[in-house]
């Protein structure tokens, strides 16, 4: 008995020792990964033509599909997403039938200067992946352990309605080549069910009291429907709401939802296409809204807008410039103007969110009065509707210096407005 006694003893003094070592092997003081997600007019493209294979609205209940991203898709997509939401950088490659993952993230504020590096080898199955090879900072960790505390992880996040929908959805994960392969079962209520599942219930709650508080004021403006009204007339008192409601909460996520119910308005859609509890809410009156007399200028900049301020600013530019490629070849043609817009919805949308600080100036600016030479920039003088083979004459195509040049002129102009700088 004394001899278990003091065994025992041991074991206990010296648990604490092994995880003090294994934290220390784990933790580094460096990033293994410093990297930034970069897009290109090509990438929306490609991702554009994804959704449109997998619109859910022209797949049958029941059906079986397969989605396939090629390795540099596959690894765009996690790069943006684990920057986006979990201020990771990650690296994603494929090879022999195996995922190759590497990710660093920061650690919290309290542990300055430490890293927290992985790096795994998965394998695709019918249960999601599994565990060749796991690596934290210098910590080798068994594959068993690493797939046994992967099985605990997933049935604890089984109970959270967004993960379940995930987990039940998808039935295989496969590598094949540089193919990255996921199928999944599509059922009639999976769009409504992500859609709420990927909207937290307090952002659908702002969502409600925004698009609630838009729908009156449109209501109260006594000119006939056929009547134009400004852009700037909808946003202040959308920000006046935002002030109002940022005095107790977070100034940030108020405008955030300001610009996400303003974007959808303006371009004639439904909140219902994100939340789709939204059908059940006050609808505004459609009204054509304008931007500087144009209503492509006021739908160029709400919705560059709602994506800076959600997604990123990143991600909102280069969807701007997307649009103006296409348009070069066949639409309406490439038009710096409609840049302009873009990029001047663009810098709302990144001082709308950036910080507390720049939240709350945004919103005392604009409610205390604004028009609309406040957000577009002067613009008359900007070439637009130009077919490509043109717009390649003058400019040189995308990133060539008499392009730049035209860029930082535009970005010049946005900068020399008050409420943008």
């Amino acid at each position: 008995m004394r001899i278990f006694l003091i065994g025992l003893v041991l074991c206990l003094l010296g648990l604490p020792v092994l995880l003090l070592g294994a934290a220390y092997l784990a933790v580094s003081d460096r990033p293994a990964l410093t990297r930034e997600t970069t897009f290109t007019p090509a990438d929306v493209q490609r991702a554009e033509a994804i959704l449109s294979k997998h619109d859910p609205r022209r797949i049958k209940a029941g059906a079986r599909r397969t989605l396939q991203l090629s390795q540099s898709e596959a690894d765009l997509a996690l790069s943006y997403l684990a920057g986006r939401y979990g201020k990771t950088s990650t690296s994603l490659s494929l090879q022999s039938g195996l995922i190759l993952f590497a990710s660093t993230t920061p650690l919290p504020m309290h542990a300055p200067d430490r890293y927290l590096n992985v790096e795994a080898v998965l394998r695709g199955s019918e249960t999601l992946l599994v565990f060749e090879s796991l690596r934290v900072g210098r910590l080798p960790v068994p594959a068993w352990l690493a797939n046994m505390a992967l099985k605990v992880t997933v049935a604890r996040l089984r109970k959270r309605a967004g993960f379940a929908l995930v987990v039940n959805t998808i039935k295989e994960i496969s590598v094949s080549g540089d193919q990255l392969s996921i199928t999944y079962d599509w059922q009639r209520d999976t769009v409504d069910n992500i859609r709420s599942a990927a909207l937290p219930p307090a952002d659908q709650a702002r969502f409600q009291v925004y698009q609630t508080h838009l729908a009156e004021n449109v209501a109260a403006i006594k000119t006939p429907a056929s009547v134009t009204i400004t852009l700037s007339e909808l946003m202040m008192p959308l920000f006046r709401l935002a002030a109002e409601r940022s005095i107790s909460g977070d100034p940030a996520g108020e405008n955030r939802a300001a610009l996400v119910v303003l974007a959808f308005y303006v371009n004639g859609k439904g909140l219902d296409a994100i939340v789709p509890a939204a059908r059940e809410w006050p609808r505004p009156a459609p009204r054509k809204v304008l931007l500087a007399g144009r209503d492509d200028f006021s739908k160029h900049f709400a919705i560059s807008a709602a994506i800076a301020g959600n997604a990123g600013a990143a991600l909102a530019d280069v969807i701007g410039l997307y649009k103006e490629v296409r348009d070069s070849r066949g639409g309406s043609g490439f038009s710096f103007n409609d840049i302009a817009a873009d990029r001047a919805g663009t810098r709302l949308g990144e001082l709308a969110v950036g910080n507390r600080e720049s939240a709350l100036k945004i919103q005392r600016l604009i409610t205390a009065g604004v028009s609309d030479k406040d957000f577009m920039p002067p613009f008359a003088d900007l070439p637009e509707f130009m077919p490509e083979p043109e717009f390649k004459r003058r400019y040189g195509g995308i990133g060539a210096p008499a392009y730049n040049a035209m860029m930082e002129d535009i970005e010049r102009r946005i900068a020399a407005l008050p409420v943008l700088r």
